[in-house]
């Protein structure tokens, strides 16, 4: 099974729709907060029609009009600001904070632990685990006031192997990370 992960949309629907297209491989899709605005879920649903699993970032302002929006896809699962979940065998936990990720993937429970929050694609690896932030699609770092790439992830639970990219015009091209500080 191929897992999409994606975090940080904040309404740049343009990436997004350059993202969703090469997702078309996968099969469910992890969104670790703040895709923004309402309409996102809508965006999001439309056109990756397989499991979508959503957790809240701190941007997310209308909470109610975006569980309003999930509640209309019986495909698309809210899941507050935490998720927990097996795919293939593999246990899995989101959040949108790097912090409570790290204690998340500190205990050893799980095979894929995933966040967002600071605009930077990050990975770690320990004993088979994977501490993943598949980046920003919206390709800005509000706290350096900077363009970043455009990034996503996808996680393989057959080989447990992680693969990034980026975001690039109409373009998809590979992406190489850094480790977590």
């Amino acid at each position: 099974m191929k897992i999409a992960i994606l975090s940080d949309i904040h309404d740049h629907i343009w990436n997004l729709n350059v993202a969703l297209k090469h997702m078309e491989h996968t099969h469910t899709l992890l969104v670790a907060g703040d895709l923004c605005s309402p309409f996102v879920v809508n965006l999001l649903a439309r056109q990756y029609t397989k499991p979508i699993h959503l957790v809240f970032g701190n941007n997310d302002g209308d909470l109610y009009r975006i569980t309003q929006n999930a509640a209309h896809y019986g495909h698309v699962k809210l899941h507050g600001e935490w998720m927990q979940s097996d795919f293939s065998e593999k246990r899995v936990a989101m959040n949108h904070y790097p912090e409570i990720a790290a204690v998340a993937a500190a205990c050893g429970q799980f095979d894929l632990v995933v966040y967002g929050h600071n605009h930077h694609a990050m990975q770690e690896q320990s004993e088979g685990r994977w501490l993943v932030n598949p980046g920003t699609l919206m390709g800005y770092d509000p706290v350096a006031n900077v363009d970043v790439p455009a990034t996503y992830a996808v996680y393989d639970t057959a080989t447990a192997a992680l693969s990034f990219y980026e975001v690039r015009g109409h373009s998809i091209v590979a992406f190489h990370t850094r480790n977590r500080a």
